[in-house]
């Protein structure tokens, strides 16, 4: 999945640290991150690595997380995409499900959830003061009423409904990313995992299902998301009765029909792949 990054190390901690010019420079822009191409594989951009046009200011650079002991910080303003050589791409973050090595995409998809979490705390929801960086922690603090803001994580399940030898697959409605699918959704105020699981089956496709099965969980950026995955099984009748809103496809599937693994970077394609060679 796209936070296994083998040997490669993440560390998440905050630091007050100013950036230097070996450290990466994270660079969003309309929904996409700028990333180097060099030879077959991509890269996180260095600030030493762009012309001096372009540097981006190490003075207010904002520190993220590191990357196997490398400062990795948000840029701003960023390079203007017009203003690029060739081997610098504003990849979108779809595209980040094909990017490898994956510590890469790992970092880039990372770094583009604490972006639109900075920028949407601009100003206190409370008191609508001008917020300021917490200086002990990833925070930010109202200097007016005290309200102090984390980053955004929503936690979600994601769930395998299986039928014997049948398993559910789906399809969404309206997203970008149309491929094969499980039933997914967040949890709702006052609900456990489980009770989450029974809800977003019966809203989405009208089934009941018993059995309920944690399997693994996952952290999510493309949605500010912790998914955590279910298996269950169905308990009682088996016809589909789809929320047109949510999916435009729900079909059981054999085990034998399943398709190969489409990716490595999500826990859906991983446990439609479990499935499918007969491990769960």
């Amino acid at each position: 999945m796209i936070q296994d990054i083998g040997k490669h190390s993440y560390d998440r901690s905050y630091s007050l640290a100013p950036a230097q010019e070996r450290d990466f420079a994270l660079c969003y822009r309309g929904g996409r991150v700028l990333l180097r191409k060099v030879g077959t594989e991509w890269a996180l951009p260095r600030f030493c690595d762009f012309p001096e046009t372009l540097r981006p200011d190490l003075t207010t650079a904002r520190h993220f997380f590191a990357l196997d002991g490398v400062g990795c910080y948000l840029c701003d303003p960023d390079p203007a995409e017009d203003a690029l050589s060739e081997g610098w791409e504003y990849c979108s973050y779809q595209m980040l499900r094909s990017v490898r090595p994956m510590e890469v995409a790992f970092a880039a998809i990372t770094g583009a959830q604490l972006d639109r979490w900075y920028k949407a705390r601009v100003y206190c929801g409370r008191c609508g003061a001008k917020m300021r960086p917490s200086g002990i922690e990833r925070a930010m603090n109202c200097p007016d009423c005290g309200l102090i803001e984390y980053p955004k994580i929503s936690p979600a399940v994601i769930v395998a409904v299986t039928d014997g030898d049948k398993l559910l697959l789906t399809r969404y409605a309206d997203r970008p990313y149309r491929g094969p699918a499980l039933i997914a959704g967040f949890v709702e105020i006052g609900e456990t995992l489980e009770d989450t699981v029974r809800r977003e089956v019966l809203e989405e496709v009208g089934l009941h299902v018993k059995n309920i099965r944690y399997y693994k969980n996952q952290p999510w950026s493309f949605t500010d998301t912790m998914l955590v995955g279910f298996y269950c099984d169905l308990d009682g009748e088996a016809e589909i009765h789809l929320d047109r809103n949510e999916l435009c496809e729900g079909v059981w599937m054999e085990r034998s029909e399943l398709p190969e693994r489409e990716n490595d970077v999500s826990l859906t394609s991983e446990m439609i792949e479990m499935f499918r060679i007969g491990e769960k």
